[in-house]
């Protein structure tokens, strides 16, 4: 297995250990290669729950530019679950798993089809 494998193998823990979610492998596969490098980098590869200019990131970037959903108080909202989700003390939100459950819960499989 590739250093990918091994971080995909790793989110797909955290759905269900952390989350209590069976994950769609193909999807979270998906998910993470649309990540790109940043699953590589500490920093990155992480969403810190508690900055607000992080969470606008996750909202502009994914949510908006890449899902293609509109502006509105729900997408914030959403992030807001996806992390009580994960477990607010959780110290790593890992950014594919954030974006898995974002991408479950509007129903925007099809993006990664």
């Amino acid at each position: 297995m590739g250093k990918r494998d091994d971080w995909i193998a790793k989110y797909a823990e955290d759905l269900e250990n952390k989350c209590g979610m069976k994950p769609d492998m193909d999807l979270l596969t998906k998910v993470t290669i649309g990540c790109g490098p940043s699953i590589y980098n500490a920093d990155a590869q992480t969403v810190a729950g508690s900055q607000k200019d992080e969470l606008e990131t996750v909202k502009k970037n994914f949510l908006m530019k890449k899902l293609g959903l509109p502006d509105g108080p729900n997408l914030m909202e959403a992030i807001q679950e996806s992390i009580e989700t994960y477990g607010k003390s959780e110290r790593n939100k890992y950014r594919a798993v954030i974006y898995y459950m974002l991408t479950k819960k509007f129903g925007k499989e099809s993006v990664y089809g």
